[in-house]
């Protein structure tokens, strides 16, 4: 039997709800279609964007939303997505799919998104074919409260007050599509791309995120911080209030990733073991972090991370259209628990993508909606959000697979919210195995547990014929005992507890 151990009363850290962050890219049916139908679509929509998708994200919570990219991000001009819909510029989309785009969804179309969702502003600005000038306007147009020409250009076009920017990143994989740079090149020209990301209104300051690594590449973090971090009274740590990271899971090569629908045992724990190297590359990037930043004032974001496999037969391959299964469920619930448990330090996290690309919580077919088992898991695990890490460990957990793809069978995370209830979220990695878990507290004797379950066959996922085959149920399989709790978790499952 697996005990978790759980010290309440040691509260470690405050678990920043952007961990739970969307992406959403200019990328095949992500936005277009799957976001926004326009106001004269058949499709019931507020402002053309889909009321079924709202609400259905609504649902989870959704803190923060980055747009417009992604690679999309640096070749994309801002100007060309404001004013008339009809005059706006039509481009050909080179990264995804050489698709038209007619620039139909643009910086107003996105802060009605994030309006309607409640979310905070995630913005990606254009380093690899901007200018420092355009860069700059673009802050001045979204934030600006006063008379300037942006400001005066955005109320020409409908929208008089400046909106709030939280999160501005200062271009996107640099090192490879966003300019094909190296590390101290690229440290230079953040330093003068951000110097124009000006915070007009003191009280809404944007927090400024630098394009950190791609996956292991701890060259390109150290020189960046070494070429960045310089706290003056000015910069109390540096010109950065973040770092990115970018990391997919995919159990194969990227020329041959793997069907995401029809996969074997052993692609099953493949896949599981990449995903938790996750942790590994928190830990390392944050080792060099502490070094600059040994207060930790400066967030790791994670700002793409997910599953990437093979895309679904007869879609196009630019659109990274991908069916999701119970596989992909227990990718992001270790994922989350990885960043709970180093909350210390991820402060900023958004799984690629929102709708129809990649990892996705929602997929569309015209009029038709479903929920993914992903989504399910950021219901489940909603409850984390703004919560305090405190104190966990498991012992006598089991590992399975075979050696080379090795992974425990249990991995857990905990935290207490402002009203004293415990979260503890559970993953059982294990496709055999059933586990039965005891939980120990310090000083809590549990008066009652609500609990859920996501579990179904490791290849299970939701249809338009059948969407809800895979959705969370209640889990009635808890026993509260004198010193915790009892019970067991289904093999291939994911288990979510609120603890009074």
């Amino acid at each position: 039997m697996a005990t978790i151990y759980i010290n309440e009363t040691n509260k470690i850290s405050h678990i920043n709800p952007e961990i739970y962050g969307q992406f959403s890219e200019h990328l095949g049916r992500c936005i277009y279609e799957g976001l926004f139908v326009r106001e004269d679509s058949d499709i019931p929509n507020v402002n053309g964007m889909r009321t079924d998708v709202v609400e259905a994200l609504k649902e989870i919570h959704v803190p923060v939303l980055r747009w417009p990219g992604g690679c999309f991000a640096d070749e994309y001009h801002w100007k060309d997505g404001i004013g008339p819909r009809e005059q706006r510029k039509k481009m050909i989309n080179t990264h995804w799919g050489g698709v038209v785009e007619d620039n139909s969804f643009g910086t107003h179309e996105y802060f009605e998104l994030c309006r309607q969702l409640g979310c905070k502003t995630y913005i990606n600005g254009n380093v690899g074919s901007g200018t420092v000038q355009e860069m700059s306007e673009w802050v001045e147009y979204m934030t600006f409260n006063g008379a300037s020409p942006m400001a005066d250009l955005r109320a020409a076009n409908g929208h008089k007050d400046p909106w709030r920017v939280d999160f501005f990143g200062v271009g996107n994989e640099s090192w490879g599509c966003g300019g094909n740079m190296r590390p101290t090149y690229y440290g230079d020209l953040y330093r003068r791309y951000q110097t124009y990301v000006r915070n007009y209104d003191q009280n809404a300051p944007i927090q400024k995120v630098a394009c950190g690594p791609n996956v292991n590449d701890y060259e390109w973090t150290e020189k960046v911080l070494d070429t960045c971090f310089n706290p003056s009274p000015c910069h109390l740590h540096g010109f950065m209030d973040d770092l990115s990271l970018h990391y997919y899971t995919t159990p194969g090569s990227w020329e041959h990733k793997g069907s995401a629908a029809e996969f074997t045992t052993e692609e099953w724990y493949n896949t599981l073991h990449k995903a938790l190297y996750m942790e590994e590359l928190v830990e390392k990037h944050g080792a060099i972090m502490d070094r600059y930043d040994p207060e930790k004032k400066i967030g790791l974001a994670v700002d793409e991370w997910g599953t990437w496999f093979d895309v679904e037969p007869g879609t196009n391959p630019g659109f990274l259209y991908q069916q999701n299964t119970m596989r992909d469920a227990l990718v992001a619930a270790v994922t989350l628990n990885i960043f709970n448990q180093h909350s210390d330090r991820v402060k900023l996290a958004c799984i690629a993508q929102m709708v129809n690309v990649l990892q996705a919580m929602i997929l569309t077919d015209k009029e038709k909606m479903l929920r993914t088992p992903t989504y399910h898991v950021f219901h489940m695990y909603r409850s984390h959000q703004n919560a305090e890490l405190v104190e966990n460990r498991i012992e006598g957990v089991e590992t399975e697979g075979r050696v080379m793809y090795e992974v425990p069978t249990l991995q857990q995370s905990v935290s207490v919210d402002q009203d004293g209830v415990l979260t503890l979220t559970v993953a059982n990695l294990s496709l055999e195995k059933d586990s039965p878990v005891e939980v120990s507290f310090e000083e809590i004797k549990p008066v009652s547990v609500e609990a859920g379950i996501l579990t179904e066959e490791k290849d299970a996922y939701n249809t338009f014929d059948e969407p809800d085959r895979v959705r969370e149920q209640t889990f009635d399989g808890v026993t509260v005992t004198e010193s915790g709790l009892k019970f067991t978790m289904p093999a291939c499952s994911v288990v979510s507890l609120r603890i009074r």
